[in-house]
């Protein structure tokens, strides 16, 4: 038995014996545990702590505690990484509490590294402890950063709590989406949003029926709480299990009864749903109708189109739409180009094969 084992052998006994450590002990048990990544031991060492009366007080220093944080999130210990923000937690409360105040704010990477630690762990008690100690650092002065409730959103959906990763999108649309401070694309559900969209088709068409009442529900709610973003991840979510009728409906639905003015990803999403059915002349309408309307389509807009007149056959067509792209100032990307040269070689068409070899190396 090394010296380490020796320690918490008899760090074990006196906890048992219900005999009072003292500070300096408990900070040396904490620092080697950590040090030799004993992190297991040390977290039962902390939870022996806190059953104990004459324990239970006991927290390590606040550089320490973020010491602790971040190694244990590091090793994805979920249990060690929520007793870690407990102690900071109480820290925070001191702070507050002194006279004169000692503001002292967790670092919001670290919050953002325990909800990606709650999600792989499938530990919501984590979770709501981040979210905790970040409202409570930020007091209120300013929002958290998008990437904070993106990471949030991803955890609720990999724990499948729908209706909290849908609050949470809502709370984010409140705070930035209006704003003009971040790009339109992190409220896309092609890109950043597409973890939820998987959540919510997960088990099909069920799952879909019971996150858009809940999105029903919560926008007749006192106070509305209306999510055009949320929506948008139904219609894609739709559409992803080939479900046409429920992803035209839920479009119908948001600047219908629900009373939300869609955005280009609500087009995009439609757009997307009736290309993937073969349904290319409706999803032109789409692209018509958006237009019409004044709503600027963007990249994944004529990406979409590509794609519906690809899986149409339509290989000079989607060259069509490449070049209406390239006039509104957009630059395909390289998988469409490769797609579209794909189709080309598929359907013996030399000569739209040739255009697209240009189109590629002009970008």
């Amino acid at each position: 038995m090394n010296q380490i084992d020796l320690a918490l052998k008899y760090m074990d006994l006196t906890l048992k014996s219900g005999y009072m450590v003292s500070m300096n002990v408990f900070t040396d048990c904490v620092r080697c545990c950590v040090t030799a990544g004993r992190l297991d031991v040390l977290s039962s060492i902390i939870e022996k702590c806190k059953t104990t009366e004459q324990n239970k007080s006991l927290c390590p220093l606040w550089n320490l505690c973020n010491y602790i944080a971040d190694v244990a999130l590091q090793a994805d210990h979920s249990k060690l990484a929520f007793f870690a923000l407990e102690f900071l937690a109480r820290w925070i409360a001191r702070g507050e509490n002194a006279r004169p105040p000692v503001l002292l704010s967790v670092d919001e990477g670290s919050v953002v590294s325990a909800f990606g630690t709650a999600g792989r762990t499938y530990n919501s008690t984590l979770l709501d402890a981040a979210w905790s100690i970040l409202r409570r650092s930020l007091r209120q002065k300013r929002a958290p950063n998008p990437e904070t409730y993106l990471s949030k959103i991803y955890s609720h959906a990999s724990l499948g709590q729908l209706q909290r990763a849908f609050s949470t999108l809502s709370e984010f649309e409140n705070a930035y989406g209006n704003s003009g401070e971040v790009d339109e694309e992190l409220f896309s559900p092609f890109t950043f949003l597409y973890p939820l969209v998987v959540a919510c088709c997960k088990n099909g068409f069920s799952t879909l029926d019971s996150v858009y009442v809940q999105l029903e529900n919560l926008s007749n709610a006192d106070p509305p709480c209306k999510s055009v973003a949320a929506l948008n991840c139904v219609i894609l979510g739709c559409a992803n299990i080939w479900d046409l009728d429920r992803a035209y409906e839920t479009s119908e639905a948001i600047g219908g009864k629900l009373g939300i003015s869609p955005d280009i990803h609500s087009y995009n999403a439609l757009i997307c749903a009736f290309g993937k059915l073969k349904k290319t002349s409706e999803a032109l309408k789409v692209f018509e109708h958006l237009v019409n309307l004044g709503a600027k389509p963007n990249a994944t807009t004529f990406a979409l189109l590509v794609d519906a007149h690809l899986i149409d056959r339509g290989q000079k067509a989607a060259l069509s739409v490449i070049d209406d792209m390239v006039k509104a100032g957009l630059a395909p990307s390289k998988e469409t180009l490769k797609k579209v040269r794909r189709r080309c070689s598929r359907e013996m068409d030399f000569d739209s094969d040739e255009k697209g070899s240009i189109a590629r190396s002009a970008i």
